[in-house]
C-alpha cells in the first residue's frame, strides 16, 4: 500500500541521514571546521524529524483497528507532519543564530576538506529526495485512482511524507548554499559569504515550514468549511429545499482520511416523507463523503 511504501522510504532515509550526520560531525571535529560541525548537527535535527515521520506510520499501523480512534489513525500522520514542521522552524531559528554568531566572531575554515564533505552531503540528500519523491509520486498516482479530481480538492497528499521530503529538500538547499559559500571563501576569501548563505538558507527553510504548518494545522483543527466538498453537499441539499418546505440549518464537515470526509447536518422540513436515508442516498454520489450524521426536525404545516 501507499503507507507501506512511505514507511519503508522514510525509514531508509532516516538511516542514510543518520550515517551522513555522523560523517559530517566527525569530519568537522577532525578538520576543525565549524561549518561542517554546524551542518552535521543541522542534519541530526532532520534525522530526528524524519524518524518521527517513520514512527507515525508505525503507530498508525499499530492502532489501525483500535476502536478508541473513532475515525481511524490517519491524523497521527498529520500530527507528525505538523510537529516536524515546527521542528523545522526551530532549525531555521538555530541557523540564523549560528550565522549571526559567525558574522560577529568569524571562525577559520579548512575550505577544501569542508567542500568535499558538503558535496558528499548534497549527493546523499539528492538520493534521499529521490527515494521520498518516488514514494510521493506513488501516493499522488494512487489519489488519481479516485473519481474526483485531486487538484480540485486542493491536494490530499500524505502530509507526513511531505514533511519528511521537505526536510530532505531543505537539507539539500542548505548544502548547495554551503558549497557556494565555501567555494567563495576558498577562491576569493569571502569569509562573510558563509554566514550570509546560512541566513538565506534559514529563510527558505522557514518559508517551506510555515506552509506545512498551515496545511497540516488546517486538517488538525478541522478547518474544512471553505472546502469544495462543502459546496457539493449544499448543492445536494438544495435539491430538497423547495420554497418553504425544507431548510438546511446546520452543517459541519471534517476530513477523516487522506481523501475522505465526514459531515453532520441538520434540516428543518415540512416534508413528512424526507428521511435521513433519502439524504444519504443523494449524498452517496460523492464517494469522498464516507460518514454522515443527519438530524431532521419535522415541522407540521
Amino acid at each position: 500500500t501507499g503507507n507501506d511504501i512511505a514507511e519503508r522510504s522514510t525509514l531508509a532515509v532516516m538511516w542514510i541521514t543518520a550515517v551522513m550526520m555522523v560523517v559530517e560531525i566527525t569530519a568537522g571535529w577532525w578538520y576543525n571546521s565549524m561549518a561542517l560541525l554546524a551542518d552535521g548537527w543541522h542534519m541530526s535535527s532532520h534525522a530526528v524529524a524524519i524518524g518521527l515521520s517513520a514512527m507515525a506510520y508505525a503507530a498508525a499501523r499499530r492502532y489501525a483497528k483500535d476502536p478508541r480512534f473513532a475515525f481511524g489513525t490517519w491524523k497521527i500522520e498529520i500530527l507528525a507532519g505538523f510537529t516536524s514542521a515546527i521542528f523545522l522552524l526551530g532549525v531555521a531559528a538555530m541557523m540564523v543564530v549560528g550565522s549571526v554568531e559567525r558574522i560577529i566572531s568569524p571562525q577559520p575554515i579548512r575550505y577544501q576538506e569542508a567542500i568535499v564533505i558538503a558535496v558528499l552531503g548534497l549527493a546523499v540528500n539528492v538520493v534521499c529526495a529521490l527515494i521520498l519523491g518516488k514514494a510521493q509520486h506513488h501516493d499522488h498516482g494512487h489519489s488519481h485512482g479516485h473519481d474526483h479530481d485531486d487538484h480540485h480538492y486542493g491536494g490530499h497528499h500524505d502530509l507526513n511524507l511531505k514533511s519528511a521530503h521537505l526536510h530532505v529538500i531543505a537539507d539539500a538547499a542548505t548544502s548547495v548554499l554551503a558549497i557556494i559559500a565555501l567555494t567563495g571563501g576558498w577562491i576569493w576569501g569571502w569569509s562573510w559569504l558563509d554566514p550570509v548563505m546560512g541566513i538565506v538558507g534559514a529563510a527558505l527553510v522557514a518559508i517551506w515550514a510555515k506552509g506545512l504548518v498551515v496545511e497540516s494545522g488546517k486538517v488538525l483543527l478541522d478547518r474544512e468549511m471553505d472546502h469544495p466538498v462543502v459546496a457539493e453537499i449544499r448543492e445536494v441539499m438544495d435539491g430538497f429545499q423547495s420554497p418553504g418546505e425544507t431548510k438546511l440549518v446546520d452543517l459541519h464537515v471534517s476530513r477523516v482520511g487522506k481523501r475522505v470526509y465526514s459531515c453532520a447536518l441538520a434540516v428543518v422540513t415540512h416534508d413528512p416523507d424526507l428521511t435521513p436515508e433519502l439524504i444519504r442516498q443523494r449524498l452517496s454520489i460523492h464517494e469522498e463523503i464516507v460518514h454522515t450524521t443527519i438530524e431532521i426536525q419535522q415541522c407540521p404545516r
